[in-house]
Formats: C-alpha cells, structure tokens, sequence
C-alpha cells in the first residue's frame, strides 16, 4: 500500500470546516482538482452512506466515480472508501488549533502500490487544490 499525505491550516473553525464536507451541495462545489466540476447522484453522507457522483474535467470528459462512507465522527473524522478505479481509502481528520483555526489532514492510502506510483504526478497536486478549494469554500473566496 501506498499513502499520500498532507495537510493544511484553515482560519476557521472545526465546525466551519465539516458542514463544508457533510452538505451534498457544497462538497460538490469544491471536491476534486482545479476546474473540475461535480455532478452527485447519491450522497449519503452517514455510516455505510453510498456516494456515487461524476467529475467534469476541463478537458471535456467525465469521470465517474464510486465511493462509501466508511467512518464519520462529526467534527473529527470522515473516511471514505474510494470503491471504483483506482481503490485507496481516505481519511480526512480535523483538528482545533490553539488559535482557532482547524488542522485539516488528508490521508489517502491506496490499494495497489503500483497504481499509486503510476498516478502520483496526479494525485499530490490534485490533493493540493482539493484543500485549496475547500479553504475557498468556507472562506466565502470565488474562483475555486
């Protein structure tokens, strides 16, 4: 198994930062790379909850997508299991600071080592800017 991991502090609060991630209609706004867009079929954000959504790349094509919610714990941790092509597992864990802020760490471990390492150039920016647009999404910043 391979993981990819970063992290970033937003200036918001903890609470702030979930309801960004638990609201259908928000993380569809700000979820996956720069320019991509979101079309969610089903988004049961709950244990177990299946979401099934497609991402418009600005190249024009559509990637479908399969994923269950495997943990939530409001306003510490979600893990979703990514169950379509390519399989990995990620856990998003959010942390108070001292000053207020949230911590957000973004853990993404995939299945198959080789597949990560294939995607890698993809995948380290990408989660890059899913935590720039998710910082833009609560900071009320257009442009994400």
């Amino acid at each position: 198994m391979t993981t990819f991991k970063t992290s970033r502090e937003i200036p918001a609060t903890v609470e702030q930062i979930f309801a960004a991630i638990s609201d259908p209609e928000r993380l569809a706004r700000w979820w996956g790379p720069a320019n991509f867009t979101n079309t969610f079929n089903v988004c049961e954000f709950k244990n177990d909850g299946h979401w099934s959504y497609v991402m418009h790349g600005p190249d024009g094509k559509n990637y479908p997508n399969e994923s269950v919610f495997r943990d939530i714990e409001p306003y510490k941790r979600i893990v979703i299991q990514h169950v379509s092509q390519p399989r990995y597992l990620l856990t998003v864990v959010l942390e108070r600071t001292d000053s207020g802020k949230t911590l957000v760490r973004w853990e993404q471990e995939f299945e198959n080592s080789k597949v990560a390492s294939g995607i890698e150039h993809i995948i380290v920016p990408a989660n890059e800017q899913n935590l720039d647009r998710l910082s833009a999404e609560v900071l009320h910043k257009p442009g994400n």
